[in-house]
């Protein structure tokens, strides 16, 4: 005899619209609660597909139904179960539907898969030669090309957490760098938005991606252009520099820092920065491309005017290096 929840799941199918619709709100708010979370787990081989299958229909549907898919997700067995079902293919084909009016939640539910492994790994279409990229790739324009005119509506600001999360993998990684692509240079420019979540998700994919610096630092210098203000401009003070010192920085540095500006309030966007900064300058190649746009001085001017304890230690991890590798006597001030 059938369960209740195998009932309700069975309703999700149904030939009547507003039974369909009651069927698919009641589930939703079921997967609200841990407690209704648990009891669903052993039900997701049927409750998955029958959702998915919403998520093409009305919004008056397809809404509930992909909420209820992102609450799953939030349990990693489920979400892995999904992974299996090949729901990241199903939502990417919904989420590029002319039509589609759940952008956001879908790109939610990404973001929620992509804390797996196998979730990345299916995202990245690895094994499949001619399709690899494929999907990050349009995320990745959606991303830098959606705009939130109206206050809160910004259905692709989620994929910052997106690229967070596949770049904390080595295949994502690689696949962020090919110059061919030109997927960071994109992705790097989108660091003054004014979305705080997509400010903080460039900066740790930026991260992220400098872990790759040993052996794809080339490919990360090549754009250096927007890379050094992201990296530079959250950690160089409020303080506007003098000619002398703008003159040895790029132009893209050297007048934003000739002007009044607000400090960076983010210190966790400055404790990644500064991260980023000390695995480039780990390198040879890094360290001299860093002294050659005054890069040293903008961290002597930010730490002086820093009082964050955690930005501080990153500020003083960067300077003990750049003192110990070059051997010269600077100023101690970023020591530890």
């Amino acid at each position: 005899m059938a369960t209740e929840l195998e009932e309700l799941i069975g309703f999700l199918s149904h030939d009547s619209p507003p039974i369909k619709k009651a069927a698919v709100n009641i589930f939703r708010d079921y997967t609200g609660s841990e407690d209704g979370l648990q009891s669903l787990g052993k039900y997701s081989a049927l409750a998955v597909p029958s959702l998915c299958r919403l998520l093409a229909e009305k919004k008056e549907v397809s809404e509930p139904a992909a909420e209820a898919l992102v609450n799953l997700s939030q349990v990693p067995d489920l979400a892995g179960k999904m992974v299996e079902m090949g729901i990241v293919k199903i939502v990417m084909d919904i989420l590029y539907k002319i039509d589609c009016d759940i952008k956001q939640l879908l790109v939610m539910l990404i973001v929620n898969i992509t804390q797996l492994d196998a979730g990345i790994e299916s995202l990245l279409q690895n094994g499949d030669e001619k399709m690899q990229g494929l999907y990050v790739m349009k995320l990745v324009r959606s991303f830098c090309a959606s705009s939130s005119e109206r206050k809160g509506d910004d259905p692709f600001e989620h994929v910052a957490s997106i690229l967070v999360n596949i770049s904390q993998k080595e295949a994502g990684r690689k696949l962020l760098l090919e110059p061919k692509r030109g997927l960071l240079k994109q992705i790097i420019r989108q660091f003054d938005s004014p979305s705080p979540l997509r400010k903080k998700g460039v900066s740790g994919t930026i991260r992220n991606c400098c872990f790759e610096a040993e052996n794809q630092l080339q490919n990360l210098l090549l754009v250096s252009e927007f890379l050094w203000p992201a990296l530079l401009l959250p950690v160089a003070g409020n303080k506007i520099y003098n000619e002398q010192d703008t003159s040895k920085m790029p132009p893209e540095l050297g007048s934003a820092l000739s002007i009044e500006r607000e400090a960076a309030d983010d210190p966790e966007i400055c404790v990644q920065a500064l991260d980023a900064i000390y695995l480039l300058v780990l390198q040879e190649a890094g360290r001299r491309a860093f002294w050659s746009i005054n890069g040293p001085r903008i961290l002597q001017v930010g730490y002086e005017n820093e009082e964050n304890p955690q930005v501080m230690e990153a500020f003083e991890r960067v300077g003990s290096l750049l003192i110990q590798e070059n051997g010269m006597e600077t100023d101690t001030t970023l020591a530890t």
